[in-house]
């Protein structure tokens, strides 16, 4: 599910309640559709009850391709088990991961919140 916020051009997508194999396809054409160039995107985590390893690698694959749009996203909501995969994986530090909807709007209209790219590897490397 994804909604806009026409006067703010901020879209936000609600993820489902798994984000893992199954689902990982489907999500990332979502999650990929809302880039554009300068794209500012909010990804509600908070339906997301089991994310796997194929979920966190979505998320790599669209902090990726939003570094090379210029495009922001910040994820907010995750709570349970799906915090804990993005915590463990290592991945809460590369996301800008906010609390609530409210804190990821406040972020994405602020012009102090920063780039993730000082935070990524060059899309092809190692490490």
């Amino acid at each position: 599910m994804k909604k806009a916020d026409k006067d703010e051009a901020i879209t936000t997508i609600m993820l489902p309640e798994r984000v893992d194999s199954a689902t990982s396809a489907s999500v990332e054409a979502l999650m990929l559709g809302a880039l554009r160039p300068r794209a500012r995107v909010i990804v509600d985590g908070s339906s997301v009850i089991y994310m796997s390893a194929a979920g966190v690698r979505v998320m790599a694959v669209v902090l990726h391709r939003a570094a090379e749009q210029s495009a922001r996203i910040v994820f907010c909501s995750f709570s349970g088990p799906a915090a804990d995969c993005l915590l463990v994986s290592g991945f809460s530090q590369l996301l800008d991961v906010a609390g609530s909807t409210e804190e990821a709007l406040s972020r994405l209209r602020s012009k102090l919140a920063g780039s993730v790219d000082g935070r990524l590897h060059p899309p092809g490397s190692t490490g």
